[in-house]
């Protein structure tokens, strides 16, 4: 296979594309790259403008190099080869929405830093224990989660996972796509 995209040429390739410039860009894809991304460097570090950046279907395995992204409030990874979401932690008290679905993310520490966030899509991943889950329940905005697909769901009946779910993160408005209706 052709070596990997680094994220400079990503980002060369998403200017040409689209006629703007990178380090002035509030929305920036750079999912789907051939040869695809395996790393995330200090390049992405001039994105000082961008507000949602989507690295969805390439091949990183850390999250890396998003020190200075101040203004991200959604960032995906859905896709990619993750086993963890160690990295986060310079985006603690921005980070809205992180979409991390179809990885093979089984520790979801530090989410508990992540304290702006409300929106977080982690299906199809491998987390297997409660105790993971809970760490979810630190994020006191979090009211949206994706979170099926997972070896701890998929072990259980729907509704007993739904009703327990639903009373470990009591802020929880939407699971699964559903709305979550008290007394679940």
């Amino acid at each position: 296979m052709a070596k990997a995209t680094t994220i400079k040429e990503a980002l060369t390739k998403w200017e040409e594309r689209t006629m703007e410039d990178s380090t002035k860009a509030v929305d920036i894809g750079l999912q789907f790259q051939w040869p695809p991304i395996e790393k995330m460097d200090g390049t992405l570090n001039t994105l000082l403008e961008c507000r949602k950046l989507s690295l969805s279907s390439n091949m990183i395995e850390k999250i890396t190099g998003i020190g200075n992204l101040k203004n991200l409030r959604i960032l995906s990874l859905a896709r990619n080869n993750l086993k963890a979401i160690n990295g986060i932690e310079p985006l603690a008290d921005t980070l809205e929405e992180l979409w991390v679905s179809y990885n093979a993310i089984e520790k979801i520490k530090p989410i508990e830093v992540v304290k702006a966030l409300k929106v977080f899509y982690i299906s199809n991943n491998s987390i297997k224990d409660w105790a993971e889950f809970n760490r979810m329940g630190a994020a006191p905005k979090l009211e949206e989660i994706s979170f099926v697909g997972n070896p701890l769901h998929e072990s259980m009946e729907e509704s007993t996972f739904r009703s327990e779910a639903i009373r470990r993160l009591p802020n929880l408005k939407k699971l699964d796509g559903d709305p979550v209706i008290r007394g679940d």
